[in-house]
């Protein structure tokens, strides 16, 4: 890409101006664990929520989702459902309160309040924290393919080495550069500058969407969409199959289709919302989502954060995915049918950019697309080593540390874990691959024992234990064994060996003591199988009540999922000019806000009414018996 000199004086300068931002505001997160790695929990609520979409505003997924957009058209606001994207609405509705209501640092750290203090705690801690670690290394690695991919079509250097005979092309290095010049920031300043830094990313961001939408707009017309097009590429309606006949356009996409295994979109849906449902209600997998819920002041505040990032994320976003995707298909549809070889359809957003975008909007462009995989960077950076510090150093090696050296710890910590997610990086071959292997291999093995924590009361720390190591052996060995079930179709059976382990390492062991279980259910008042215990802290208090809210829940998850969908469907329907589309988008978009306003939002509330007189009793009950 020849860019000029106004494009790169605004890259190098966003560049330099975010990392001594970062830095300077590292001073903030110096003090003790909990300020470096939450902010100290002062944070509001708004902020975090903004900095959540900035992290979730990656490059890598933005790349993929306009090559789904150029392909599927408005069908492929339904393919992030695989993540599933409405996760979101899960934690807004009810689980980010149940998640904050424990007052920790990490998801690892949560367990106590589930399993207490024995031997099956302990266990689970273990397994999750060595998950935590390979989710994150994960993600970094999955960013590592974007980044490289995406810098190769702008910088101009070619950078590929050997390095102990192994040969690096210019793409892994160029991301190996970014990944390095954001580290330095992350690593000093911790939470503090991470959000400080993504506030702006998310700005430039929101800007840059902005400005791509108009510009697409201009440049593309609905007739010359229409024109190079199959028919139903422009209607959200879906059939058992995809039907959608690309062989007079552009014949590789019907390859690509097929490769991708969405050509039965009716079972993909299917999949995609029972695989939805499970990995929501289990929660985000320890990361900087989680993280985020983990530093906002009260659980309230923890469910409008997770909310926000919806309202903030999906507008913008789209705008840009679609109009970098129609701006592809009228202007390089043509050298794409022509091609003999493979395409790379992840590479549309580059060359859109490329060969489209005026001076100066293509710096800003850039600008805003590099501080998005910041963004995600960072806050992957900034979630993992939480773990290790937190949960392996302090807890096991250093108990008696002091604040500045546990904070020291944390930037080797961080260090390390940016240097194993390069290395996995050079082995990914596509954004594709290792996005799948992510929601379905990864996240199938994670489901089935972080469900069951919520709502079984019989579920112990040995379930969770056994739960999550056959869920991540089976992540990695079933993709192998079973190389026809690509993708999602690996998640059922990966989820019901990890559902068996669970439930056969719970019923072969003691349950937790009662103690344990009626403090965890005082506290945060889950919703599912806990009517023994219910009825336990019920005989203590006759005040206590049992949260009988999962109706409710799931109906306002549906809604809130329904709402999510619009604000998709909205900057799609503009960028295409189906204008009535727009405004059935707009009303229903009000009318489920309106419902969530009714139904969710007046009727949070931050911890149960009967809590503290319940585990006051409790305490005195326990007082009791250990006096006589």
């Amino acid at each position: 890409m020849n860019l000029h000199i106004i494009d790169i004086s605004i890259i190098i300068g966003y560049i330099i101006l975010t990392v001594m931002i970062g830095y300077f505001i590292s001073k903030q997160a110096s003090k003790n664990l909990d300020s470096y790695f939450l902010g100290g929990k002062t944070i509001p609520w708004y902020i975090l929520g903004l900095s959540n979409a900035s992290g979730m505003f990656d490059i890598t997924g933005t790349m993929w989702m306009v090559s789904l957009g150029f392909i599927y058209g408005v069908k492929s606001v339904f393919i992030p459902w695989l993540w599933p994207v409405w996760n979101q609405i899960f934690l807004m509705v009810f689980l980010a309160i149940w998640l904050r209501r424990s007052n920790v640092m990490t998801g690892a750290e949560w367990l106590k309040t589930r399993f207490g203090k024995g031997r099956g705690s302990e266990l689970s801690h273990i397994v999750v924290v060595i998950f935590a670690i390979i989710a994150v290394i994960g993600f970094i690695a999955y960013g590592f393919e974007g980044i490289g991919k995406f810098a190769t079509l702008f910088l101009p250097w070619d950078l590929s080495t050997t390095i102990f005979g192994l040969e690096i092309p210019s793409s892994k290095m160029y991301a190996a550069l970014i990944m390095a010049l954001t580290t330095i920031y992350v690593v000093k300043g911790g939470m503090y500058s991470v959000v400080m830094t993504e506030l702006i990313q998310f700005i430039v961001m929101t800007v840059a969407c902005i400005v791509v939408g108009i510009i697409a707009m201009n440049m593309v017309s609905a007739e010359q969409i229409a024109s190079v097009v199959p028919d139903g590429w422009s209607s959200l309606a879906f059939e058992w199959k995809m039907n959608l006949d690309w062989g007079n356009l552009i014949p590789a996409v019907n390859d690509k289709i097929e490769s991708d295994g969405y050509s039965l979109f009716g079972s993909l849906m299917m999949m995609m919302i029972f695989k939805g449902v499970l990995v929501s209600i289990a929660g985000p997998v320890p990361s900087y989502d989680m993280q985020r819920i983990m530093a906002t002041e009260t659980p309230k505040d923890a469910a409008k954060m997770s909310g926000i990032v919806s309202l903030a994320l999906f507008i913008p976003r789209y705008l840009m995915i679609m109009g970098l995707a129609v701006i592809g298909l009228v202007y390089l549809s043509p050298q794409f049918a022509s091609s003999n070889g493979a395409i790379d359809f992840e590479l549309v957003l580059p060359y859109a950019i490329q060969n489209f975008i005026p001076v100066g909007l293509k710096g800003l462009l850039l600008a805003g697309l590099i501080s998005a995989f910041m963004s995600t960077f960072a806050a992957n950076v900034n979630a993992g080593p939480a773990y290790i510090v937190n949960d392996i150093i302090k807890k096991y090696f250093m108990p008696d540390a002091t604040d500045k050296q546990l904070v020291r710890m944390s930037y080797i910590a961080s260090f390390a874990v940016v240097v194993v997610g390069m290395m996995a990086g050079l082995f990914v071959q596509s954004i594709d691959g290792i996005l799948k292997w992510i929601v379905a291999a990864l996240f199938g093995g994670y489901t089935a024992a972080n469900l069951l924590k919520w709502v079984w009361w019989r579920f112990n720390g040995f379930g969770y234990f056994y739960g999550m190591i056959f869920g991540l052996l089976s992540a990695v060995t079933v993709p192998l064994l079973f190389r026809e079930l690509s993708g999602i179709a690996a998640f059922p059976i990966i989820f019901l060996i990890s559902l068996s382990a669970s439930i056969i390492g719970s019923l072969l062991t003691k349950p937790e003591d009662d103690e344990t279980l009626m403090r965890f259910y005082i506290t945060v008042r889950p919703w599912g199988l806990w009517k023994p215990i219910s009825e336990k802290c019920k005989a203590l208090n006759p005040n206590f009540q049992a949260n009988k809210d999962f109706k409710r829940d799931m109906v306002n998850c549906a809604v809130g999922a329904i709402w999510q969908l619009s604000l998709h469907l909205i900057p799609v329907y503009i960028i295409i000019r189906d204008f009535s589309a727009v405004s059935l988008s707009l009303l229903l978009m009000l009318g489920t806000m309106a419902w969530l306003k009714y139904k969710w939002y007046d009727k949070m509330e931050d911890y149960p009414d009967d809590m503290e007189e319940t585990l006051e009793l409790l305490d005195n009950k326990k007082e009791l018996v250990y006096n006589s």
